[in-house]
């Protein structure tokens, strides 16, 4: 625990620069005060390269010291910073840069191929650009930061990250907000309260891991808004789930942001390695970001107790939360609003809906406005009265916990029916044989659409006939017969990205060519 009270990484750094601050994927350390240092060497580099209040940097980079400091020097500087999705290719990332208007872009060698492809693409050159390693076409990024001093600069502002919307229906477009007027260190120390929804204090000895990749909105918030807060951040790079049970034991991890297919993948790993580990130190492990099936959380909840938390919100802001014990009395609830938030759910006319009728999700958040950069038609449609919507279907019950069905873009219409694959995707991934999941729906000439399955399945289980079968027959006993897949097919990997978001439209559309569109 930090000997200090202070709040942000500045004032924590002036207090007590020897506490941990960060681990890096290879397991080396940098304390608030090495931090602290490199952050403000990054920001005097930027401006000297010419960055103003309210410019962009852009980053393409791996979990690591470089990527937090880049942005908590940004933070600090009144800009704004995009951290971009490094699973993405030359012209896609050059459309971000494009549309973000870049004036600083920072990749690393690890993904030098396609960072070269980006400046093919570019609309207007941008002149700071720099790597980490060795990257044609991009200066050494010691070039931004060795001249420069580690003490603080004068001209302090905060700035703001601009994150993408994932693109899976289109062209990404980035969620900007106005600039926060306070100064950086008084917009740190209180950047920390969603923390508080969970009962996570600050110092308090918490240790958060980031096991997923920075570039996403929620995984970036919880590991500064760690740091602000005076816990240890240990980095994960490639997750596996041992790797994050060896790391929660070594430093006695209390906190961290998670996704169903982390838990799935845990539960899937032997007892005997389950038990091999101490994770008795774990108080907050919240998860979001996709469905989780009830019988997943359940046995999370047996096994790691009452840290498991969950919330549901989108990078445009907003959002609900539940307790462990809250959602074993209502499972499946994704929660009640946020203290700031609200939440409705209407008919496609926009009339609220009384309780366990579904429709379409809005919500807003207190104090918060923002607008897709450079589309004001997205920005009005997903706009009713105040609230915004994402385009999840759900439904409230009696005491206003909410509960979703699945994305409107997700749901299945078979013969006039709406069929939601969530439900379905829930029960398979709890069969022996399944690893992973996909459901959705593939045309159908009688009935318009039919329900398709495709499944990653587990070592010791074979592709073929008789695997779906066992799967088939032990489903039947799990869901009603108009939710049965009508066909399996299987992959050798299911297309998602390390935070576990997956890609469907890649599985979808191939079945879908030569055919109408599938809403």
């Amino acid at each position: 625990m930090a000997n200090t009270d202070a709040l942000g990484v500045w004032k924590i750094a002036e207090a007590d620069p020897d506490f941990l601050a960060v681990v890096d994927p290879d397991y080396n350390e940098l304390t608030y005060g090495q931090l602290a240092a490199l952050t403000n060497r990054i920001s005097r580099g930027l401006r000297a390269a010419g960055l103003e209040v309210g410019d962009q940097v852009t980053t393409v980079l791996p979990n690591s010291f470089e990527q937090i400091a880049v942005c908590l020097a940004a933070y600090q500087s009144g800009l704004y910073v995009t951290t971009v999705n490094w699973h993405l290719v030359g012209p896609e990332i050059s459309y971000i840069v494009n549309d973000s208007n870049t004036k600083a872009l920072i990749v690393s060698d690890e993904f030098a191929d396609e960072a070269v492809r980006i400046l093919e693409d570019c609309v207007t050159p941008v002149e700071n650009r720099f790597a980490i390693g060795d990257v044609p076409g991009f200066r050494p990024f010691a070039d931004l930061i060795d001249q420069q001093s580690s003490d603080r600069p004068d001209d302090l502002a905060t700035g703001s990250f601009m994150f993408y919307t994932s693109g899976t229906t289109g062209r990404p477009k980035g969620v900007k907000r106005d600039l926060d007027p306070r100064h950086p260190d008084d917009a740190a120390a209180a950047s920390g309260g969603l923390f508080l929804l969970f009962g996570t204090m600050p110092h308090d000895g918490n240790v958060q891991i980031t096991q997923a990749p920075l570039y996403h909105t929620a995984v970036n918030n919880w590991t500064t808004m760690s740091l602000h807060m005076g816990h240890s951040v240990v980095l994960m790079d490639r997750w596996t789930p041992e790797g994050a049970l060896e790391r929660i034991e070594r430093y006695q991890v209390t906190t961290s942001h998670m996704v169903p297919t982390m838990f799935n993948r845990l539960l899937q790993l032997p007892e005997e390695v389950r038990e091999r580990y101490d994770v008795s130190s774990l108080r907050r492990m919240v998860h979001a970001a996709a469905p989780c099936p009830v019988e997943t959380k359940r046995r999370m909840i047996q096994w790691w107790g009452d840290s498991i938390w969950e919330y549901y919100a989108a990078t445009e802001g907003g959002g609900t939360y539940v307790g462990p014990q809250e959602w074993l009395a209502k499972p499946g609830t994704v929660g009640k609003p946020w203290p700031i938030s609200e939440v409705i759910v209407v008919d496609d006319d926009g009339n609220d809906l009384p309780a366990f009728v579904s429709g379409t999700v809005y919500m807003k958040m207190q104090g918060q406005t923002f607008e897709y950069r450079g589309d004001d038609e997205k920005t009005q449609k997903s706009r009713l009265r105040d609230f915004f919507t994402v385009g999840d279907v759900g439904y409230l019950d009696e005491d206003g916990f909410l509960f979703l069905n699945d994305r409107a873009n997700d749901m299945i219409i078979v013969g006039g029916v709406n069929i939601y694959p969530a439900e379905i995707e829930g029960s398979l991934v709890q069969h022996e044989a399944v690893g992973d999941v996909a459901v959705f729906g593939v045309p159908n000439p009688d009935t318009g659409e039919e329900i398709k399955a495709v499944v990653e399945l587990r070592d010791g289980w074979e592709a073929g006939d008789e695997t779906t079968a066992t799967i088939l027959e032990w489903l039947r006993t799990q869901i009603a017969k108009q939710k049965l897949p009508r066909t399996i097919d299987y992959t050798d990997e299911m297309p998602r990205d390390p935070n576990g978001k997956l890609y469907k439209r890649r599985l979808r559309d191939p079945y879908w060519e030569g055919h109408e569109t599938a809403i």
